[in-house]
């Protein structure tokens, strides 16, 4: 008895708080005159970042966030033309979504190009036969974090350190081949655009000895939180995107891109082909490239990031330009690369050689 009871009274609260939820998304989409949907990654969830464009112009944007390339593709291949509107990618990857045919172009006199830093507007990467697919939004480098009163910050500037032993157990290894093996690439003296299955064996060779003098190999939020307790005393794959942050409460943390250089990530943002909404798609990504939106996505709460609209710099705080090496960029874009852009079958090699390492 008493239980039948609890459950019509179950069924009651349940069928009140349904009608409540279908009142309140009414509302929600009476309040709102359109909705975007955008793929993206979790820099763009910050509120601080979208509220500004939803107040702005009326509108939801709806948020899916996901994390790498081919993640990104599955939802794609999973979801019907029309679904997305707009979507961030890495930079090197906007091609195979070209290939796909799921990119619009975007009028290039409608984007400010001539205010994003030279080396970052990546025609190759975000444009075919003369056509706009994507621009770059936001970039940084994978390389060395460290506290800097446990460590020798000049033994920093040289990237052998990562497989050397004299600070071993207190290294810990970002999770992600591609940029790690890109790294390795770059500290044995070669290019990471030339990096080929004739280099792995030499790749190997070190990837062990990177594992055999670190204590943890370990994804973004358990690497940060290693540096910031002090549990190890390098991050090797890091850089602003994980000390930026930190530096107010952190100023012992640091970073820096090693005499041989560091792999330079890039991402970009795209209109997609099918959108039912390009005009207001193409206003969220003039938007996020205005020096507002700019300086609000490299300061975002998921990670900082450098801003490609150089006028982004007139909206951040002198202590956030510090965070982010404002001044030290010129230098950092000349000695980065971009990641390696393997081959699927060179992809699979790379992906085997860091579950060998993983395994050791």
């Amino acid at each position: 008895m008493t239980r039948s009871i609890a459950g019509a009274s179950a069924r009651r609260l349940f069928s009140t708080a349904a009608t409540l939820a279908s009142v309140a998304f009414l509302a929600g989409q009476v309040s709102a005159a359109e909705e975007l949907n955008a793929l993206v990654w979790c820099d763009h969830t910050d509120p601080a970042l979208i509220e500004p464009f939803e107040k702005a112009n009326d509108v939801k944007v709806n948020l899916k966030e996901y994390e790498g390339t081919g993640a990104g593709i599955s939802i794609l291949e999973q979801s019907r033309p029309g679904d997305w509107d707009v979507m961030v990618i890495d930079a090197v990857d906007v091609h195979r979504v070209i290939d796909m045919g799921r990119l619009g172009e975007m009028p290039a006199d409608a984007l400010p190009s001539a205010d994003l830093f030279p080396e970052l507007r990546m025609e190759a990467n975000n444009t075919r036969d003369g056509k706009t697919y994507a621009v770059t939004e936001k970039f940084g480098y994978n390389t060395i974090s460290y506290d800097k009163t446990k460590v020798d910050p000049k033994d920093m500037e040289d990237l052998s350190v990562i497989w050397s032993d004299k600070y071993k157990g207190r290294i810990a290894l970002y999770d992600y081949y591609l940029p790690m093996i890109g790294l390795v690439q770059l500290g044995l003296g070669n290019k990471t655009a030339e990096l080929s299955e004739a280099d792995m064996p030499a790749i190997e060779e070190k990837l062990s000895a990177m594992k055999a003098a670190s204590k943890q190999v370990a994804d973004v939020v358990s690497s940060q939180t290693a540096l910031a307790t002090g549990e190890v005393d390098i991050l090797v794959g890091g850089g602003e995107w994980i000390t930026a942050s930190l530096a107010k409460d952190k100023p012992n943390l640091d970073w820096t891109v090693p005499k041989q250089g560091a792999v330079r990530w890039a991402q970009s943002i795209a209109v997609m082909k099918d959108s039912t909404k390009p005009d207001l798609a193409l206003k969220f990504v003039q938007y996020i490239l205005s020096p507002e939106g700019q300086a609000r996505l490299a300061t975002s709460s998921c990670y900082w990031g450098m801003p490609t609209n150089q006028k982004a710099g007139e909206h951040l705080a002198p202590e956030q330009k510090q965070a982010l090496r404002w001044d030290d960029q010129p230098g950092y874009l000349q000695n980065t690369q971009l990641y390696p852009v393997p081959s699927a079958e060179l992809d699979q090699k790379m992906q085997d050689a860091w579950t060998n390492m993983m395994q050791q």
